[in-house]
């Protein structure tokens, strides 16, 4: 068991790892495209494939901040019908 114990801990850096790397191309900068929003879409939700069966915690959190990133930016536009100033 020790050795399928040193792969899965391997498997967990690796994930931390490639979480590190979406995270930092999941910027509005890097997503402005739709091509490039899908791409970010696909690579969360095959990370989320991958996460499913890790046991570290470390892992299930960056995958809640991947699924974070696809949700839409909302700002509040008006008010009781009043439209806000746009900053």
């Amino acid at each position: 068991m020790g050795k399928l114990a040193t792969i899965d801990v391997a498997l967990d850096e690796m994930l931390v790892n490639l979480a590190a790397i979406v995270l930092r191309l999941s910027t509005p900068e890097m997503t402005r495209t739709p091509e490039a929003r899908r791409a970010l879409a696909q690579s969360v939700h095959q990370y989320a494939v991958c996460a499913r069966r890790s046991s570290d915690p470390r892992v299930h959190e960056l995958k809640s901040q991947l699924e974070g990133t696809l949700k839409p930016s909302l700002r509040i536009v008006a008010i009781d019908g009043v439209k806000l100033p746009s900053f």
